[in-house]
């Protein structure tokens, strides 16, 4: 009986271990979504930045090319004026007039060429955030597709365990489950441990030499007096084989 209550909380930790471990997969998975929602938010902000900026160029570009043409206009009237003017203090105002008015469109003309420069790099750089915009998208499809079947398998699966878990925790007394419950709510993982050469393997101190003696005579659980976690003796029951003695053995 001793021994069948001992396997079965050991069981029931390997089970609770999977369990957190499920339960935490869950917590985390979702994260990676909201990251990738979080990257892509950024850069839509970017994408409309760089919208903004060719939206401000073109306008920029609208305006010069209409000041250009009315002061290109401007100045073939001066000219045609010009034929008729009747003294030299006429002449030469409508000159300063007519080098003014070439002077604005060449610094026009230069702003001009600026701004079409300019509106090349922020187009690129649209196209460029569009791609990245575009690789997200579908990261992040993938994203929720996988999130939606590792959800369903963890959530598949954390109800076979908890229906192990039920089955584990039935073939052990209710005070020493417990006992178990509440160590394993103040106590980070292992609650049982196996107790060899009178060392506990949960905290790795000496059990007194009476309280080992009692162990081996497997008749009732025992707790360590210094971590307070539930021990057996590790003759009790054999360890799990690693992967290295299974390859021993195969050979």
């Amino acid at each position: 009986m001793y021994l069948k209550q001992i396997e079965q909380l050991v069981v029931l930790q390997k089970v609770d271990d999977e369990i957190v471990i499920l339960q935490d997969e869950l917590k985390r998975a979702p994260l990676q979504i909201s990251e990738l929602e979080k990257r892509r938010q950024e850069i839509e902000e970017g994408a409309e930045i760089v919208r903004d900026k060719l939206k401000y160029l073109t306008d920029q570009q609208k305006r010069l090319e209409s000041e250009i043409e009315t002061d290109s206009v401007r100045l073939k009237k001066s000219k045609s004026k010009m034929m008729m003017v009747g003294n030299t203090k006429e002449y030469h105002a409508m000159m300063r007039e007519m080098d003014n008015l070439e002077k604005q469109n060449r610094g026009r003309e230069e702003e001009k060429i600026t701004v079409a420069e300019e509106l090349a790099r922020q187009n690129l750089e649209l196209k460029t955030i569009d791609e990245r915009a575009g690789g997200l998208g579908v990261e992040l499809a993938a994203a929720r597709q996988s999130l939606d079947e590792r959800i369903a398998v963890a959530k598949a699966r954390l109800t076979e365990l908890e229906a192990r878990r039920s089955e584990a925790g039935q073939a052990v007394p209710k005070p020493i489950l417990q006992r178990y419950e509440f160590i394993r709510s103040r106590l980070k993982n292992p609650v049982i441990v196996p107790v060899a050469a009178g060392i506990c393997s949960g905290c790795h101190i000496s059990i007194p030499p009476q309280s080992f003696i009692e162990l081996q005579k497997g008749v009732q659980i025992l707790s360590c007096p210094n971590c307070q976690r539930l021990i057996y003796w590790s003759d009790h029951i054999a360890p799990e084989p690693t992967p290295e003695t299974e390859e021993t053995t195969a050979e």
